[in-house]
C-alpha cells in the first residue's frame, strides 16, 4: 500500500477528526467542517476563535482583532477602496467627455513625436505619470462600464480578504505593471488608457484566494478565459500587452500576500510589492533609453 505523504493528505476538521474539509478558520487557519463553519465578514471562523479562545481549553485573554486571510485587520466597510476608485474613474471620465484634450494629456503615450524628432510628450519625454493616469481614463461608456462593473463584483471580494493598504497596493501595482509592459511593446506613438491592466490583476487575485480557500476556481477561470479571448481576438484595438502585465503583476502579488509565513508575513507582503515596484521601474528606465 502506498503512503501518502502528510502534505497530500485531506485535511480533518480538528473538533471532529472523521471529517475531511477543504476549508479552514481564517484566523486560526485551522481546519473545519460545516457543522463549526461561522459565518464571518470574510470566509469562515471556528468557534474557539469566535468565542476568543484561542486552544479550546478554555477562556484565554481574547484574541486580537479578527484579521483576513492575509492578514489585515476586518473592518466593517470592506468596500470603501472599491467605492474611492470607483469615483476615480468616473471623474476622470466626465473631465474626458467634457474635453477631449484631458483624455490624451493622461492616457499612456511613449513617446510623441515618434522618432527620429524629439519626443516632447510621452513617457520617455519625462510624463511618468501617465503609466498611472491612463490607468484611471477612459473615453468610451462601454469601455468604463465594463471595467467598473468588474471592479466592483471583483475588486469588493478581493478587497474583503486582502483589506484595504494590500488591496490598494496590489491594484495600483497592476495598473503600473500593465501600463509598463504595453509601454515595452507597444508603437511608442500609440496612445492606450483604461483600467483593464489593474483589473486583471485582480482576477489574478480571486483566483489565488479562491485557490488558496479551497473553493470552486471555475467559474473565474472561465470569466478569465472568456476575457483572454476577446484580448486576443483579431481586429480588436485592446491592450494585450496592459492585460497580460496586469495580470502576472496581480497574481504574483496576491500569491505572497496570502502565502506568507504569518512570522514574517509583513516582510514577505513588502517585499513582493517592493519588488514588482523596482521591475517597472527598471523596465520604465530601459524603454526610456532606448526611446532616447
Amino acid at each position: 500500500m502506498q503512503q501518502v505523504p502528510d502534505a497530500q493528505r485531506i485535511p480533518v476538521c480538528y473538533r471532529h477528526p472523521d471529517r475531511e474539509t477543504g476549508v479552514r478558520c481564517t484566523r486560526c487557519e485551522r481546519p473545519i467542517c460545516p457543522e463549526c463553519m461561522i459565518s464571518a465578514s470574510v470566509g469562515f471562523q471556528c468557534p474557539e476563535c469566535v468565542r476568543g479562545t484561542t486552544d479550546g481549553s478554555g477562556p484565554v485573554a481574547r484574541a486580537t482583532a479578527p484579521r483576513t486571510i492575509a492578514g489585515a485587520t476586518v473592518v466593517g466597510d470592506t468596500r470603501l477602496i472599491t467605492k474611492i476608485l470607483i469615483v476615480l474613474n468616473l471623474a476622470v471620465f466626465v473631465a474626458v467627455r467634457a474635453r477631449r484634450s484631458v483624455g490624451l494629456d493622461l492616457a499612456l503615450i511613449g513617446a510623441w513625436p515618434p522618432a527620429p524628432f524629439t519626443a516632447t510628450e510621452g513617457v520617455a519625454a519625462g510624463e511618468w505619470y501617465r503609466l498611472l493616469t491612463s490607468a484611471f481614463t477612459h473615453a468610451e461608456y462601454w469601455h468604463i462600464g465594463f471595467n467598473l462593473f468588474s471592479l466592483w463584483i471583483i475588486g469588493s471580494q478581493v478587497e474583503a480578504a486582502l483589506g484595504r493598504v494590500r488591496y490598494l497596493a496590489l491594484y495600483l501595482l497592476s495598473g503600473l505593471a500593465g501600463s509598463t509592459l504595453a509601454y515595452l511593446l507597444t508603437d511608442p506613438a500609440t496612445a492606450t488608457l483604461g483600467a483593464s491592466g489593474a483589473i486583471f490583476g485582480l482576477f489574478g487575485a480571486l483566483a489565488v484566494l479562491l485557490r488558496r480557500q479551497n473553493y470552486d476556481m471555475r467559474p473565474v477561470l472561465v470569466l478569465l478565459a472568456i476575457n483572454l479571448v476577446f484580448t486576443f481576438s483579431p481586429g480588436t484595438s485592446i491592450s494585450w500587452q496592459a492585460h497580460i502585465g496586469g495580470l502576472v503583476a496581480g497574481t504574483a502579488l496576491a500569491y505572497a500576500m496570502v502565502h506568507a509565513p504569518r512570522e514574517r508575513r509583513a516582510l514577505v507582503q513588502y517585499g513582493a510589492c517592493a519588488l514588482v515596484g523596482a521591475v517597472i521601474v527598471v523596465a520604465t528606465l530601459l524603454r526610456t533609453a532606448q526611446l532616447t
